[in-house]
């Protein structure tokens, strides 16, 4: 038995495919099905069952799987101590961000990040919030950044800031005369949201309770927050914005920006890992340059009186 093996059944688990899962570990699929097959006559049993499609682990090969990602994770700490003691940051580092911050914060430390440690790789996967937290319980990501509290006792939450939501607002609408808003004033059929499994969605309904789908010659859902706007500026209505969608808005387009009264709607932000995470000297590092990089309008601790949602 070799990690090496450990880390081909753990690839096919993660993706169910052959094939997928040699490309993930940059092998051919001759060569992953050859050592996944000497694994198996090694133990004397099936690890999966191959006339099954997507291809499944037995029901031993998931409890060896299981033991495998512990033989694996713990390999690897063996490296991450090693560099600890030496005081080097370098490496990879696997990052998941959801779509609503990946355009607006990445920008802002990213740069910086890689200028200040130039022998770390940095991947980043933009993914909603469901799929970052499948690919950090399965060790395909090192962290995400992704709205909290997700209350997952396999995972760790670094919390990064609190953004408040801006309303939107087209000239056409009433709520348009209005300098500041209420949560209340926001209306179900004025509305425009992100469609489903983005985690903003459902922090904007749970501001809009009684939302109930639009019925009306024109229904409109997007997976980005940059195409809502337009559709308010073209066909009216309103949408809501993070906080940090708005910092490059023109000024034409800031003239539609309201504040809410308090208490305020904030979301929180952080970054999340699985609690065997390793690379702790890197996240720390990137923990610090995110911070760093945050504009002085943004609370990086909670304080004053506010309204959170998940």
């Amino acid at each position: 038995m070799t990690i090496i093996q450990f880390e081909y059944i753990i690839a096919v688990d993660n993706h169910r495919h052959f094939g997928k899962a040699a490309d993930a570990c940059f092998v051919t699929q001759p060569t992953l099905s050859m050592q996944i097959q000497k694994l198996e006559d090694q133990l004397g049993v099936l690890v999966f069952d191959r006339s099954k499609q997507p291809v499944v682990p037995t029901e031993i090969g998931r409890r060896i799987i299981a033991q495998a990602r512990i033989v694996v994770s713990d390999a690897k700490r063996l490296t991450e101590i090693v560099s600890e003691e030496k005081g080097e940051i370098a490496g990879e580092l696997s990052i998941g961000i959801i779509p609503t911050l990946s355009p607006y914060l990445l920008p802002l430390f990213i740069h910086g990040f890689i200028e200040k440690y130039p022998n770390v790789k940095v991947k980043v996967h933009e993914l909603v919030t469901e799929e970052v937290i499948k690919r950090l319980k399965n060790e395909t990501l090192d962290l995400g950044i992704i709205v909290t509290p997700f209350s997952d006792p396999g995972l760790i939450e670094k919390p990064l800031f609190y953004e408040e939501f801006y309303a939107y607002i087209s000239h056409r609408s009433e709520l348009f005369k209005k300098e500041v808003l209420h949560v209340d004033d926001i209306t179900d059929d004025d509305i425009w949201l992100l469609n489903e499994g983005h985690c903003f969605r459902e922090q904007v309904l749970n501001l809009c309770q009684t939302y109930k789908e639009r019925d009306s010659q024109f229904k409109y859902e997007s997976g980005s927050l940059e195409a809502l706007k337009k559709i308010v500026d073209k066909h009216g209505g309103m949408t809501l914005l993070p906080q940090l969608a708005t910092f490059d808005l023109s000024k034409n387009e800031k003239n539609n920006l309201r504040h809410f009264v308090e208490p305020k709607p904030i979301r929180e932000v952080s970054i999340v890992m699985h609690r065997s995470y390793l690379k702790r000297k890197l996240v720390e590092a990137l923990h610090k340059e995110i911070l760093a990089s945050i504009p002085d309008y943004i609370d990086i601790k909670k304080n004053g009186k506010v309204i959170k949602w998940k």
